[in-house]
């Protein structure tokens, strides 16, 4: 949106600022999942989670599992009520996670840096749609849970 030539950050901006500042930043799960609308979809690598309950245990893996997280910008988009992020999601796993499958991964205490691009859709200050795009081999591979291809 531009205004007398001055540029402004839209609604999905910053929506989508919101949300990696809760995962990286205060690490709130619940402040993540506020972000969400009630019938919001979250499709990522490990599926497609429907509603705040799918989502909130989505997220958990992340906000718990890697309590000293921080996201490193590449690039940031913005067009309409779609906002998009391309950068590296870096942390030390130090907490337990369950993965989607149900599992449960115990602590490894391993360093990831795992490169993401986010594309979220905002309607009313909610997120509607979110798409994670990350490589789960890689992000296996990082925490000592699957042998690198060779």
């Amino acid at each position: 949106m531009i205004t007398e030539g001055v540029t402004t950050m839209g609604e999905a901006r910053e929506v989508l600022d919101r949300l990696t500042a809760a995962v990286t930043e205060t690490h709130d799960v619940n402040a993540v999942v506020n972000l969400y609308a009630d019938d919001a979809v979250v499709v990522s690598p490990d599926g497609e989670m429907k509603g705040k309950q799918q989502i909130t245990d989505w997220w958990k893996m992340f906000v718990e599992g890697f309590p000293d997280a921080k996201y490193e910008y590449v690039s940031k988009l913005e067009t309409g009520d779609r906002a998009a992020d391309e950068g590296y999601y870096i942390g030390t796993h130090r907490k337990e996670i369950k993965t989607p499958t149900g599992e449960t991964v115990k602590p490894t205490g391993k360093k990831i840096k795992m490169r993401s691009v986010d594309v979220a859709t905002v309607k009313n200050g909610k997120i509607k749609s979110h798409h994670v795009y990350y490589d789960e081999a890689e992000f296996m591979r990082q925490l000592g849970l699957a042998e690198a291809s060779r």
